[in-house]
């Protein structure tokens, strides 16, 4: 089992790896699994690039991001420019439905609202944000309203997430409620608790996961 220091470590050897952030300044803690981000970068992008980064290590059960993001001076726009290039943005990505998400700008901070169908199109809308110069940070309040009106069939999702080579379903419950899943049980990586997530969200009929499960790296190895 990994001590504090070693996930620390692994933590630091991560986000360094990362072409974007080899050169940034990110401190890393960790305290029984639970990983704590802090330090300023340039971009919205390198901030979700260190979190993704964390989040793909053995041993980080829980992550705390503190992770500041500062312009220079020659990336700051306005409100408006930074709204204009989100639509553009929004636009230009296929896999959004056209007019079906409101943006809303303040200081940088974006601010997604709307209804959409799939839950694909909401990660699609944020991920066509993320990279955009002048932004600080993105707030993605889609619904999901999907227009699939069957009913959710427990075992569809059970199979679903068995299917998937990189999860392990053994202690993974599922449970049904209209058009809401909810996962519940233990994982052993934070990977594997976002995939069986994501698998429960291509659900046809599907509004919303709650996604409760719990992630011990020594779950692993009992």
């Amino acid at each position: 089992m990994k001590n504090n220091e070693e996930l620390q470590k692994d933590v630091q050897d991560a986000i360094k790896w990362e072409p974007l952030l080899n050169a940034a300044e990110i401190g890393v803690t960790a305290k029984d699994g639970v990983v704590s981000l802090t330090g300023v970068v340039d971009t919205y992008a390198k901030k979700m690039e260190a979190e993704d980064a964390a989040k793909r290590v053995i041993g980080v059960k829980a992550l705390v991001e503190k992770i500041e993001v500062k312009l220079p001076s020659a990336w700051t726009k306005t409100n408006a420019e930074v709204a204009k290039e989100v639509l553009v943005a929004l636009k230009s990505n296929w896999s959004v439905p056209a007019d079906k998400v409101t943006v809303k700008v303040e200081d940088g901070w974006v601010t997604l609202d709307g209804e959409l169908p799939w839950n694909y199109q909401k990660e699609a809308a944020k991920s066509a944000v993320n990279y955009l110069t002048g932004v600080k940070g993105v707030t993605n309040n889609i619904k999901i309203k999907s227009d699939v009106h069957d009913a959710i069939e427990k075992e569809d999702v059970v199979a679903a997430i068995a299917r998937s080579w990189s999860i392990d379903d053994s202690d993974i419950s599922v449970s049904v409620s209209g058009t809401s899943v909810t996962l519940t049980g233990t994982v052993n990586s934070w990977y594997q608790k976002e995939e069986a997530g994501r698998i429960a969200w291509k659900t046809p009929g599907i509004w919303s996961v709650k996604n409760e499960l719990a992630v011990d790296y020594e779950y692993a190895f009992d």
